[in-house]
């Protein structure tokens, strides 16, 4: 998946904001290939990055508020602005539908800061008098499933639904790890300098959250050291994200019974009848060795210590929507220290940001219906047919892959869905109370919306239709069980995908993309599921020996290169992007060329049709990154950094050097020998 993943302080004000944008929204344009972006003194046989992106990130420096700037990242931004006006409007207007009284209600309660502070914990305090009046282990349970109803996975593990990975068109439940405030597990057992640092400023956060709610430094500093002995201890039983990579190690089917077994201090019976699951005839265990772990701690921890982890995560977690204090030691911790953000952003953007994430296919309507016209998904679609001929016709030319296999592939190729914008069917928020006085409990009741719609799919066939992002995000993905591509509206503006221009840098950039998701159904584990998105090998043994050598060439390159400092990227959890990146601009100039054949191209902006295909291709990409985020994303992102996810695929495409006349022994150029080709 690539990724690039305020005016007014109350409520009262956006009427006066709203009169101040009295416009009706529109989004800057930015072309898809904008030379302005370049840095023509860069040898792009030295540094195709630099060439393509080194203007840009001279003009673009990070904002304050940004922890980095991208293209993505600046289109998100465009983005929250329109939606912005979507939202002013619908918060004022006078004669207002549901949808449109959804969204205006959630965001004004939001906006509306000094209610947010009179209301203070008041959302949380029932939650809170409830863990305070434990008293055994025993009384966990009942509690863990009202918490995890309300709060999510930081509390202490994650549950909901799931695929069944041996019958995707059946939901089934799941359980997973979980429980953490750091953003991996590594994080809690690195042994380095930074990692120690990393971990000091942690507990001094959680000692701050202590403090804010009413504890004396001295019982802060014991619980946050508390919180932090009990984490660390959790993050000891945990997978790695490289380990989460292989789906085999994440299958662990059993019955609620066998669950039982495996961490009986839990009353899994009592959990999922709180929890009101529908009939669980069997489930999925994604992370056994962590359920033993937090099982065995539920009876060798003193109760004291669970509530003191259990007052912490709900409090943490809901802190960017309590008062400022609470919000600003959520961003000083977070956004700040950890990803290196320089300033708070002002709240709108930030209630514009949970108004998509909680109430996102009501936001979504007023959005495709202003900016996502049928012919933008018509040419999308077209698009999409054309990289998928490629990736077709790409499979039967494998020289290393023998007929048997590529029946196969094919047939995945042939059954995936193309889901293009939006959803056929809107979601229907109706049944959730939005109060235009009460923020938080806005939040929590969305929240439990989405859970309570989670876990009423179990038993049930899976729904085909539904997506796994709002349409005005900024992204797009591959999900290997449901074996379907969707790109949402908000990656289809420009300048990622430009209908003022020609096909060359629209087939670099959104083609790329296009292709990017279609290589992930045959990367290190998509490949791993089969056309009807079962966990399945259809493979042959000398095939999958193959495939696996090189996919090692793609890991070998990317081991080699540098994030920050010392360092280096971790290729094993960046494989699969890194070798959907290559196979997607592979896919994408193929369709090109079939797209444009027996046209008469020319040159533009001093760059001929195939280098414009490049500079497209690259500047989706143009970026400026802080080395705290780079830290960050280089523990926990499973995608290479900026830089590399252009370098790193145009030293493997022959038609990059021919285009651009490079030379053997020049930075851009692979040796033949080191050439990686998987499809």
């Amino acid at each position: 998946m690539r990724k690039v993943l305020l005016c007014c302080p109350s409520f009262f004000l956006i009427a006066a904001c709203a009169v101040a944008q009295d416009k009706a929204p529109t989004m800057p344009y930015t072309p898809s290939l904008d030379p302005q972006a370049m840095d023509k003194s860069a040898d792009p046989c030295a540094d195709f990055y630099r060439f393509s992106c080194g203007g840009w990130q001279k003009s673009n420096p990070i904002p304050p508020d940004q922890t980095s700037w991208s293209v993505y990242g600046k289109l998100y931004q465009d983005n929250l602005n329109f939606l912005r006006g979507i939202l002013d409007e619908a918060a004022t207007a006078k004669r207002r539908d549901v949808v449109t009284r959804e969204i205006g209600d959630f965001y004004g309660a939001c906006m509306d800061e000094a209610g947010v502070e009179k209301r203070g914990l008041a959302s949380l305090q029932a939650d809170l008098d409830a863990i305070a009046k434990l008293k055994s282990a025993k009384d966990v349970t009942p509690l863990l499933a009202r918490l995890q109803f309300a709060y999510g996975r930081t509390i202490l593990f994650a549950q909901g639904s799931t695929q069944d990975p041996d019958d995707s068109e059946q939901q089934i439940a799941e359980v997973d790890q979980g429980g953490l405030g750091l953003p991996d597990r590594d994080y809690y057992l690195k042994d380095d300098a930074k990692s120690k640092e990393i971990r000091d400023r942690y507990v001094q956060h959680v000692q701050k959250v202590f403090e804010l709610m009413g504890e004396d430094p001295a019982a802060a500093k014991n619980d946050a050291a508390t919180v932090m002995r009990m984490e660390t201890a959790f993050a000891k039983a945990q997978l790695s994200r490289v380990d989460r990579r292989d789906p085999y190690k994440l299958k662990h089917k059993m019955k609620v019974a066998d669950l039982a077994q495996l961490a009986p201090n839990i009353d899994w019976q009592r959990y999922y009848k709180d929890l009101k699951y529908p009939a669980i005839s069997i489930m999925n265990v994604a992370t056994p060795d962590y359920f033993k772990q937090i099982s065995a701690q539920l009876t060798s921890d003193p109760i004291a210590d669970w509530k003191t982890y259990l007052r912490f995560h709900v409090v943490d977690s809901s802190s960017p929507f309590l008062p400022a204090r609470f919000v600003d030691e959520n961003f000083e911790f977070y956004r700040k220290y950890l990803r290196g953000a320089k300033e708070q952003q002002p709240r709108w953007k930030r209630c514009v940001q949970y108004t998509d994430r909680d109430l996102g296919e009501a936001l979504g309507q007023a959005y495709v219906k202003k900016l996502f016209s049928p012919e933008i998904k018509a040419a999308t679609l077209d698009m999409t047919r054309r990289v998928e001929e490629a990736m077709a016709l790409r499979i039967r030319e494998l020289d290393w892959m023998s007929p048997e296999t590529k029946q196969q592939a094919l047939a995945k190729l042939a059954g995936i869905r193309n889901k293009i914008g939006y959803p056929d069917k809107w979601r229907d928020y109706s049944s959730v109370k939005i109060a235009r006085d009460d923020f938080a409990g806005n939040v929590s009741r969305t929240q439990e919306f989405e859970r309570r719609r989670d876990i009423n799919k179990v038993g049930q066939p899976v729904d085909h239709g539904e997506w796994g992002m709002t349409p005005p995000t900024v992204n797009a993905y591959y999900n290997p069980q449901m074996n379907d591509v969707n790109f949402a509206a908000g990656v289809l503006q420009p300048p990622l995908y430009d209908a003022k221009l020609d096909d060359a840098p629209n087939y670099g950039d959104t083609g790329g993309t296009i292709g990017h998701e279609l290589t992930h159904a045959f990367d290190d584990e998509g490949s791993q599921f089969d056309a009807k998105g079962n966990l399945k090998d259809w493979w042959t043994k000398d095939d999958r020996a193959k495939f696996d050598t090189r996919t090692k060439c793609v890991q070998d390159q990317y081991a080699g290169y540098v994030v920050v400092d010392d360092i280096h990227i971790n290729s094993k959890l960046t494989l699969g992007e890194d070798v959907a990146d290559l196979g997607g601009e592979i896919l994408a100039y193929i369709a090109w060329k079939d797209a444009t054949k027996g046209k008469t191209l020319e040159a533009r902006d001093g760059l001929t049709p195939d280098q414009r295909f490049f500079v497209g291709f690259a500047q989706w990409a143009c970026a400026n990154e802080r080395e705290e985020d780079m830290r960050v994303r280089a523990a926990t992102d499973p995608h290479s950094p900026a830089k590399y996810r252009v370098n790193g695929v145009v030293v493997n495409m022959p038609e990059f050097s021919q285009a651009f006349s490079c030379k053997a022994g020049q930075p851009m150029v692979n040796a033949p020998d080191k050439v990686c080709k998987v499809w």
